[in-house]
């Protein structure tokens, strides 16, 4: 299981915290620190839509000056979230059954827990 996200994220110490505590490996992948391309994104799109993986309520799109937001398609999307890895709702998760985003602990106890 791969866990993508970023090192000061509220959202993704709480996951991390739970898979830690529940004692399931996982890998990390900093979005900020580590590699993020478009394969990636594409990949996570096989299972997910661009509108899930978009965050449009975190700081980094409300303080975005970019013309593009106001007519948003998936390759404007994908291009957005390449150059501000920040708009990617967090923590992404990569596991055997696909991928997921966000945090819920009940949601995570039915998924993960052994």
């Amino acid at each position: 299981m791969k866990l993508f996200g970023i090192k000061n994220c509220d959202t993704v110490r709480k996951a991390r915290r739970w898979f830690d505590e529940q004692n399931i490996a996982y890998q990390f992948h900093d979005l900020r620190a580590d590699d993020l391309n478009d394969a990636t994104i594409q990949r996570w799109l096989q299972s997910i839509s661009w509108e899930q993986l978009l965050n449009k309520r975190g700081t980094t799109w409300r303080q975005l000056d970019d013309p593009r937001k106001e007519s948003l398609d998936k390759d404007t999307a994908i291009a957005l979230m390449l150059a501000h890895p920040t708009l990617i709702k967090r923590p992404v998760i990569e596991d055997k059954s696909g991928v997921s985003t966000g945090f819920n602990e009940a949601d995570f106890q039915t998924r993960y827990a052994k």
